[in-house]
């Protein structure tokens, strides 16, 4: 409290005080060079005046040359010298330590502003990105789709068939719940389906979806979206199926008994992975093309 004040002046590096000096010098120079050169005009005049006009030294004369020829001629050596010795010998001296002096100031610069970083970290630590399954890890994450026998789930954004049972299940699984999709699924409905939350996930930026529809960029911002659901579903397309099919702990699947021309697949379930629990299977009859049977799975 009683004690010596403190000195607050911010210090300046050794080195930003060389090159501001340095700077400062060369100024210096080019005003002296400046000056020289005034001088030397005006002091020839005043010269060839002196001779031809005031009669001063006229008839002093060296290899029948005036004297005031000799004396301007080595004024000028002397200017031409100051020239070179400001522009050459001082520039090339100067900018070699000039570019010392960056290098280790930019050197410096550099592990400054990564100790600042190392401290503002420790200081203000960031949150730990949550994984995908520790984003819903109080979720059943439960894939929904039907697929033929080779896998086969659509094609020009499209389904290769029409199921009425398969329709009926699919909204009394997903009614309520949050439903996950890609942008060319969600295009492919009419409009959204009620009594359920869309999440659309796309690259597209700025993608204007109706009312009520949460777009995001990634599956993981999709499963956070949905992570007040105890069980979102996803529902396609064929590329979210592939990313979602690690994440997920149980499998809807209707599994259509044939096989179909597709441009979307379902991946390959491995059988070490998931286990079957549950198998209904319905015959095609007038509302039913094809054979299907419904199948549940559950990771192991």
């Amino acid at each position: 409290m009683f004690g010596k004040k403190k000195n607050t002046t911010p210090e300046i590096d050794k080195e930003q005080l060389e090159l501001l000096k340095t700077a400062q010098e060369r100024i210096k120079q080019k005003k002296r060079l400046y000056a020289h050169f005034v001088i030397f005009l005006i002091g020839s005049v005043f010269l060839i005046l002196a001779n031809t006009a005031l009669g001063i030294g006229k008839d002093v004369t060296f290899f029948n040359i005036n004297w005031f020829v000799y004396a301007i001629a080595i004024w000028l050596f002397l200017l031409i010298y100051h020239v070179f010795n400001v522009f050459i010998t001082s520039k090339l001296l100067s900018s070699k330590w000039e570019e010392k002096q960056l290098n280790l100031m930019v050197s410096k610069q550099k592990q400054r502003i990564a100790e600042l970083k190392t401290q503002v970290e420790k200081d203000f630590p960031l949150p730990e990105k949550k994984s995908l399954k520790a984003t819903s890890k109080n979720s059943e994450i439960t894939i929904i789709v039907a697929a033929g026998e080779n896998n086969a789930i659509g094609k020009d954004n499209q389904l290769i068939w029409h199921l009425s049972d398969d329709l009926k299940r699919f909204k009394n699984l997903t009614n309520g719940h949050h439903i996950i999709m890609g942008r060319k699924t969600f295009e492919s409905f009419p409009k959204p389906l009620p009594n359920r939350t869309h999440i659309v996930i796309t690259r597209q930026e700025n993608y204007q979806a109706p009312s009520g529809v949460i777009v995001v960029n990634n599956l993981e911002d999709a499963l956070d979206a949905s992570r007040t659901d105890k069980q979102p579903f996803i529902i396609g397309g064929g590329e979210i199926y592939k990313q979602a099919l690690n994440l997920a702990d149980k499998l809807e699947i209707t599994r259509v008994h044939a096989n179909f021309e597709a441009d979307t697949f379902f991946p390959e379930i491995d059988t070490s992975i998931w286990k079957e629990v549950t198998k209904t299977r319905h015959q095609k009859d007038d509302k039913h093309v094809y054979d299907f049977s419904f199948i549940t799975y559950i990771k192991n």
